[in-house]
């Protein structure tokens, strides 16, 4: 196996589980849907997708980003996104979102 940046294999980018019986399970998406980031490794993180906030039964302020579609629109485009929000991780501090990336419904 060859270390990511090395390889012409782009398979590790995304994949799609058409037998998952909750698919679609965010709505709009245009190209091949990517289940890779069902749990967006993004949750506990500032982002740019649109989020809402809520508190759970315990008082904790958690995230809603049911109605984004970033980290699923298209395999590369979404690994892009994520890898790029990764590079420099802001954890998250329980606030509204002030300003939602201007086109967070799709993926770049």
């Amino acid at each position: 196996m060859q270390p990511k940046d090395t390889t012409s294999q782009q398979a590790y980018k995304g994949f799609t589980n058409a037998d998952c019986p909750f698919i679609p399970c965010h709505q709009g998406v245009k190209r091949e849907f990517n289940c890779l980031f069902c749990y967006c490794p993004l949750i506990a993180f500032e982002c740019p997708g649109p989020y809402r906030v809520y508190t759970d039964k315990h008082g904790l302020r958690r995230k809603d980003c049911s109605r984004c579609r970033l980290p699923h629109d298209g395999y590369h485009a979404s690994w892009s996104f994520i890898q790029k929000w990764l590079e420099r991780p802001r954890v998250w501090d329980g606030r509204e979102q002030s300003e939602p990336y201007r086109d967070a419904g799709r993926a770049r």
